[in-house]
């Protein structure tokens, strides 16, 4: 049922308001006209205050430049290149000598002591520094700069300007001059100003450093509070309109392009405008009214015609609603005649329309229910897959540690072989699993600050295989998963180790807000089809039937998604085939955290009672021999049943569980185990790794969870009680 909310117009109306409508225009051409000319103006004058402000900037910096040109000619006299302070000292007295608005010039060692200050006899006790902070930044930037304004030790308001210089020795001064703010005042006074204008420069610190109003009174102080907040936004430049120390409404522009990071801003009074004009005013609007009531008249006589075949269509519409016959009388208005026509037209289309909508939503609803089954059967296949392919890994990976904890030199070669061969499978196994945790959405970051420097530094070393050349400084700070940007990386190399020749190298750098992160290879290379697409799941080069260098092509999209979801980009180059690639990561930059403890030292696990379960025989015997290799004694059972009869009996310390046992999962084992009163530390040590079985371990009661195949030191930590289960 339609319902009708508001108020309602007749035609009539409609047309007497449409014919005014009409006329509106004109009266509002004329005040826009006044409004358009008045908005020129004050973008003008905007315009210029900020062309102002600007200039005013530019002679501030020279003003600076100038000053810390006279300190770096007096840096390159002979005395200080020979470290005769006492002759430079008496030098640098001169020199302030010649310049009226220098209070004094301080000469420091890289230590920031003061080693003489003009102002004093050379031998008299050197005092202390009023701006330390500016001097520490010199010493670390090594480059000229500019402190912040302060009232000093003998109550003289000064700025210090610094320069670094180092004598034939190589020793570091900081040498300063202690400029009065009546330097930049005059600045300030020689510009053209307009008329009751207020200028003021504003150091790096936000403390004025020169007003052309009341400076006396208000340097080293704060803006007022209105201009500071103005200057909030961060935009290097701005206007606007705030009011000042003395109450007065100004219009405002502000500046910090200065090399030195100074802000200058001037303001100026705001203009009072005046009304428009009422005369044309009144003239617009005489004007209206008479076109309006001549409208008046032509507008009911149109309406009683157009009311009529507007009912006629009425009736039509709420057939073609009700499914009825539509008939519409024909109509003198040919825009309502075609309305009519349309009216018919739609109810014969109607009917087939609804047939059609209805066959469409019930096979929509079929698709929607087999992409369900499909999503859901491709997730349990890939987790029976993930699961039936670690299984016999766990047994493989456990028997060639043993074989490595035995020191067999025999068979080093063949053991490196397969170790080799079986990381190369449990990473096709856990690329298919991440590929699936991506499409559907499931894959989680455990993001902190992390030094990325230190975690190439350490998967660089610690890969096997060909040397790689490391190119790194010492920290680069991001926020990021170790584990995931670890991926990263190893994806990178392996994809170099597969296409490259060998030389491999990997470079670290910074750029403005980014980490770079750049993996190069000298080898095949890539051409531009393939450059369009290396990122693409399951996408890779041509290969020789022999796939020799085998892989899935499924890393590098892995390595992209992990890299948006850190908030950054990677991207492939290459100069054609032959020449080699280039891949480049690129992360946001974090602040940087200061160096955590270092961990104590591990002291040896004491000897347990560890219970073994697991239906695969090979794995529990292997993995059963590294416990007893640890030290451990270990009872082995292959049910669910024999297992809890070994916890009666053996009474374990630890229990490590296979999740996939023939008569009951682990989860259930696991619930067993705790109702017998039993308090053992119970590890999951099975095929499924997915980050809900991760989470169903934790509600099951398990204190750790292990996927295989587990390495020797994650085996014997979980048996320690020195990992928990996390999400």
């Amino acid at each position: 049922m339609r319902s009708t909310t508001g108020f309602t117009l007749s035609l009539r109306r409609l047309l007497i308001l449409l014919s005014g409508i009409g006329l509106l225009p004109l009266a509002l051409l004329g005040l826009w006209s006044v409004h358009t000319a008045s908005q020129y103006q004050q973008r003008e004058q905007d315009r210029a205050l900020l062309d102002l402000a600007r200039a005013l900037s530019s002679a501030v910096d020279a003003e600076l430049d100038g000053s810390i040109a006279t300190l770096a000619s007096l840096a390159r006299t002979p005395a200080i290149d020979a470290g005769d302070i006492k002759t430079f000292y008496d030098i640098a007295r001169e020199q302030v000598k010649a310049q009226p608005e220098w209070l004094a010039i301080i000469l420091t060692d890289a230590e920031g002591r003061i080693l003489f200050r003009t102002t004093d006899p050379y031998d008299a006790p050197k005092g202390r520094i009023t701006d330390p902070e500016s001097l520490r930044q010199l010493l670390a930037v090594q480059r000229p700069l500019v402190g912040h304004v302060a009232r000093g030790q003998r109550g003289r308001v000064a700025f210090p300007v610094r320069v670094p210089i180092r004598d034939q020795a190589g020793h570091l001064y900081a040498l300063t001059a202690v400029i009065k703010p009546d330097r930049i005042l005059g600045v300030v006074k020689r510009q053209a100003a307009p008329s009751g204008s207020v200028i003021a420069v504003i150091d790096a610190f936000g403390s004025i450093v020169a007003r052309s109003k009341d400076h006396d009174k208000r340097v080293t102080g704060s803006p007022g509070p209105a201009l500071t907040r103005m200057m909030s936004s961060g935009a290097p430049e701005g206007v606007g309109r705030n009011t000042n120390f003395e109450g007065d409404p100004l219009t405002s522009a502000f500046t910090r392009v200065s090399r030195h990071g100074w802000t200058v801003a001037v303001g100026v009074p705001r203009p009072s405008i005046g009304p428009a004009s009422l005369t044309g005013i009144t003239m617009y609007g005489w004007g209206l009214a008479a076109s309006l009531l001549a409208c008046i008249g032509l507008a009911s006589l149109l309406s009683i015609r157009v009311t009529r075949s507007f009912a006629n269509l009425q009736r039509g519409a709420a057939a073609l609603g009700a499914g009825k016959q539509v008939e519409v009388a024909p109509s003198r208005i040919r825009e309502l005649a075609q309305m009519g026509e349309a009216l018919d037209a739609a109810a014969r289309q109607h009917a087939a329309h609804e047939e059609e909508r209805s066959r469409l939503l019930a096979s929509l609803e079929e698709a929607l229910a087999a992409s369900r089954d499909a999503g859901r059967v491709k997730d349990e296949f890939l987790a029976v897959l993930g699961h039936e392919l670690r299984n016999p890994l766990s047994p493989i990976v456990t028997s060639l540690d043993l074989m490595d904890l035995r020191a067999d030199g025999a068979s080093v070669r063949e053991r490196t072989i397969m170790r080799r061969q079986v990381n190369h499978l449990k990473r096709l196994v856990d690329d298919l699993l991440d590929v699936s945790r991506i499409t559907s959405g499931k894959m989680q970051l455990a993001l902190q600050p992390l030094n990325l420097a230190e975690v190439v530094r350490h998967a660089v070393t610690s890969r096997p295989g060909q040397p790689v050349a490391l190119t790194a400084p010492e920290a680069v700070w991001v926020e990021g998963d170790e584990s995931r940007l670890v991926q990263v990386l190893n994806n990178l190399l392996s994809n170099a180790e597969r296409f490259g020749d060998g030389a491999t190298e990997v470079t670290l750098r910074t750029d403005a807000a980014w980490a770079q992160l750049e993996v190069r290879d000298r080898g095949i290379g890539m051409n531009p089809e393939l450059l369009a697409r290396v990122f693409e799941p399951f996408y890779q080069a041509p290969q020789q039937v022999a796939r020799v260098t085998g892989g899935l092509g499924l890393g590098l999209a892995i390595v992209r998604k992990i890299v948006e979801l850190h908030g950054g980009r990677v991207s492939a180059h290459s100069d054609g085939p032959g020449t080699g690639s280039r891949f480049l990561v690129a992360l946001p930059l974090a602040a940087a955290q200061a160096p955590l403890p270092l961990p104590a030292a591990a002291l040896p696990s004491a000897a347990r009672r560890v219970l073994l379960v697991d239906d695969n025989v090979d794995a529990a015997a292997t993995t059963a021999r590294i416990l007893e290799q640890f030290g451990h004694t270990v009872d082995v059972a292959h049910t669910g049943a024999a297992a809890l009869a070994a916890c009666a009996r053996f009474q374990p310390d630890v229990a490590v569980l296979d999740i996939g046992l023939p008569d009951m999962d682990g989860y259930a084992l696991a619930a067993a185990i705790r109702q017998t009163g039993a308090r053992p530390r119970l590890v999951a040590l099975t095929g499924y790794g997915q980050q809900s079985d991760i989470q169903r371990a934790r509600d099951a009661g398990f204190d750790a969870h292990l996927t295989k195949p587990a390495s020797l030191e994650a085996l014997e930590r979980a048996v320690a009680g020195e990992s928990e289960v996390t999400k």
